[in-house]
């Protein structure tokens, strides 16, 4: 093997994902330049490295030492440490502050910044704020190194490396050596396989406790990430079994193990055993026995006023109520929870306002609330009442990493009345969460469609508390003459019916544009969204266009869309900086999008240069475009829909996708003036009538279907909706029996 020590003068490519690295080594020994090729953990600029290797010859670009290991020093020569500061690896130091350090402090510049960084505000701009973070940001890469030293070993990216540092801290290599499998459930990203090969690298046998326990987790978060509460046992022994190649004994054990231990729980549902994970379980039996409590509450209503307000209400703003509108107004009145429901166009906001008035003039204060910020913000839109997400309702925050609901039972929620909209999005989780905080003797109402596509999240919770006719439920049924000269709210009718949509009637809102290839298909996208909407209706293609696709892969899928729009839409230019994560290139003025919950980020709302309100967390669906990008601190600034700032540490821009085009299913919740949709072929279970439905009911004023019209007519043909096992209705029926054996009065609503 070839060893070479030598200064890294430069880093040619770096892969970010996994750290594969190709750098040019000036060697200590006689001053040459050698090219290195491998996967080596934070190298950087400056930096005295030792590899070895083996030679090889690449015939393009010549020899090449294609690394085996790797280990790295500070540098000691003054070009080396100003190389090595100005790499971006320091936060807080860039080109122009590393020069000015080596100026003032010379060789002695790392000592400075190790052990007595307050020298550092001699530097003019730097302040004793940015002291501490390039002081903290120093010693986390002294202590990072050895950890990605030790987890290099085991094929663990420099991204995730950096994750479970920060996770683990100086911990992380006793802890990790303990139990590899901790990363499966604690690391955002790192699934049960890459933690298993850790393991095995480490001799832990394949039937051991530890392993076969954190496999059979797996396979039960796995299939919480598709929507399932529980799975059943057999299933489950059979999923694990596969996975880790172990005989149905060794999973049948860890089962009883996780139950004894109440990681688990085991139930019967319609005769079959099945195992849920602690927490989908623990929702479900509490979801179910507060909406029973919360139902059965006595509560004061006079209906005969109700009714004079609500003919008032009809009558001030010119408004005729349909039966089941004026059933609703009445119902909410009388119980203590409520489940409206219904399509576009049924006049579901009509009635949420005239119940808010109607409750308001009784003196009872009434909070308004929606899973997402853009449906909250959708809703005090509509209403002219403040709505909140259900996490800022709930006062989500929490300290290092551990998030919790500050409203809870201890602490309850101090509205009369709670309407939550857009319940389809709510999972099982959220759902528990909301009702721990609501004392019984509040009204609960909630609000939705039930035939969009159900929760990202675990559960089916609208569904099933429609369907376990516990509580009141009134379908709003009756298309309103202004909702039904809309072409969008007549063809989601249409195709919820499961019949063909009606397009492109002149002067209307709803309209196909045939094309049979995907490369067909995407040209016209960009002429669209280009030209053709913007000249047509004076449309902005960044604020008021929306692309959904049913497809993440493929021509027409999210990930080459977004890569297409964003060169369309925002090409590069030498003011705008950027950032690459992985497959993603972030560029400054990007359209993005959270991707997953992160209640410990925290926000700002600015106005002018006061800060006029401040928080914690942003979450899975939050859209907004990329304000700045700073290499030096290296963070980048996103201002979302609600006008909240937040800014990202680099570390987390695995948690940001660019959103030129979403998926059908992330759009839900949300409301766009435009929507376009590519129509191509796709499986089956994804080319939907649940799906088309959904996504046709994004848009406010215009919906433009792209591609071949016998696919579309497919898609409203194929009803499938995937199963979801969801044992909520269970847990109604079963805690609806108990209470009756025990002489509760209990009458479902039939």
């Amino acid at each position: 093997m070839v060893e070479i020590k030598g200064t890294i003068e430069d880093i040619i490519f770096r892969n970010e994902s996994n750290g594969f690295t190709v750098m040019d080594i000036r060697a200590e020994e006689d001053d040459t330049m050698v090219t290195c090729v491998g996967h080596v953990p934070s190298a950087n600029e400056g930096e005295v490295i030792v590899v070895g290797g083996e030679w090889t010859f690449h015939p393009d670009y010549g020899e090449q030492l294609k690394i085996e290991k790797f280990s790295a020093t500070a540098p000691s020569t003054l070009d080396g440490i100003e190389k090595y500061l100005a790499s971006g690896l320091i936060r807080g130091v860039g080109p122009s502050t590393a020069k000015k350090i080596i100026d003032e402090f010379g060789s002695d510049s790392l000592d400075i910044i190790q052990y007595n960084p307050q020298k550092l505000t001699k530097i003019d701009g730097i302040g004793s704020k940015r002291v501490e973070m390039i002081a903290s940001s120093y010693r986390e890469q002294l202590e990072i190194k050895e950890v990605m030293m030790f987890l290099q070993k085991y094929g663990i990216s420099t991204t995730f490396a950096i994750k479970i540092y920060k996770a683990y801290g100086d911990n992380t290599i006793r802890l990790l050596e303990k139990n590899p499998y901790r990363l499966a459930t604690e690391i955002s990203g790192i699934g049960f396989k890459t933690a298993d090969n850790m393991a095995q690298s480490m001799g832990i046998t394949k039937d051991s406790k530890y392993r076969v326990i954190a496999g059979t987790q797996y396979v039960l978060s796995m299939a919480s990430s598709d929507g399932h509460t529980y799975i059943p046992k057999d299933k489950l022994i059979e999923m694990a079994s596969d996975i880790l190649a172990v005989e149905a004994a060794f999973i049948e054990e860890a089962i009883m193990t996780m139950a004894i231990e109440s990681t688990v729980f085991i139930e019967v549902i319609d005769d079959v055993e099945v195992v849920y994970l602690a927490p989908f379980y623990h929702a479900e039996v509490g979801v179910c026995r507060r909406l029973i409590e919360l139902s059965l509450a006595e509560l004061k209503s006079d209906t005969q006023n109700a009714e004079e307000q609500l003919t008032k209400f009809s009558k001030r703003e010119g408004i005729f109520f349909a039966d089941r509108q004026r059933e609703a107004i009445i119902e909410a009145i009388s119980n203590g929870v409520l489940v409206i429901t219904g399509g576009p166009g049924t006049g579901k906001t009509t009635t949420i306002n005239c119940i808010i008035e109607l409750f308001e003039k009784q003196g009872l204060k009434v909070g308004l609330a929606a899973p997402t910020g853009r449906a909250a913000k959708r809703m005090t839109e509509t209403t002219g009442k403040e709505a909140k997400t259900i996490h800022r309702l709930l006062e989500y925050g929490g300290m290092d990493g551990d998030g919790f609901f500050q409203k809870d039972e201890d602490d309850p929620l101090k509205s009369d009345v709670i309407i939550v909209d857009e319940m389809s999005m709510v999972d099982i989780i959220l759902m528990n969460n909301l009702l721990k905080a609501i004392t019984v003797g509040t009204r609960l109402i909630m609000v939705g469609d039930s035939d969009q596509l159900p929760s990202v999240g675990p559960g089916n919770v609208l569904r099933d508390i429609i369907n376990s006719k516990i509580v009141k439920v009134v379908r709003l049924d009756k298309i309103f003459r202004q909702a039904g000269e809309s072409m969008i709210v007549l063809n989601a009718h249409r195709i919820n019916r499961g019949e063909y949509p009606k397009f492109n009637v002149k002067g209307r809102d709803f309209f196909l544009d045939r094309k049979e290839e995907p490369e067909d298909i995407l040209k016209t996208l960009i002429d669209l969204v280009v030209d053709r909407l913007p000249g047509f209706s004076s449309i902005d293609p960044h604020e008021d266009i929306q692309i959904l696709s049913p497809m993440r892969k493929g021509i027409v899928g999210v990930n080459n869309l977004n890569e297409v729009f964003q060169d369309v839409l925002n090409p590069p230019s030498r003011h705008k900086k950027e950032r690459r994560y992985r497959d993603i290139l972030f560029r400054q003025g990007d359209k993005v999008m959270q991707i997953r919950n992160n209640y410990n980020l925290e926000w700002k709302v600015k106005v002018g240069d006061r800060v006029s309100e401040e928080g914690e967390g942003v979450f899975n669906g939050d859209m907004g475009f990329i304000e700045s990008i700073d290499l030096e601190e290296q963070t980048l600034t996103v201002i979302f829909d609600d006008n909240k700032e937040v800014v990202y540490d680099f570390s987390l821009l695995d948690e940001l996708e660019l959103a030129y085009a979403i998926s059908v299913h992330k759009s839900q919740g949300s409301e766009f003036p435009v929507v376009i949709i590519p129509i191509a072929w796709g499986p089956p279970m994804l080319m939907t009538r649940n799906l088309l439905y959904t996504g046709i009911t994004r848009a406010r004023e215009m919906v433009v279907l792209v591609g071949r019209e016998r696919m579309l007519r497919e898609m409203v043909d194929n009803n499938y909706i995937a199963e979801r096992y969801s044992g909520l209705d269970h847990h109604f029926q079963k805690t609806f029996n108990t209470l009756s054996m025990a002489g509760e009065d209990v009458l479902p609503f039939g």
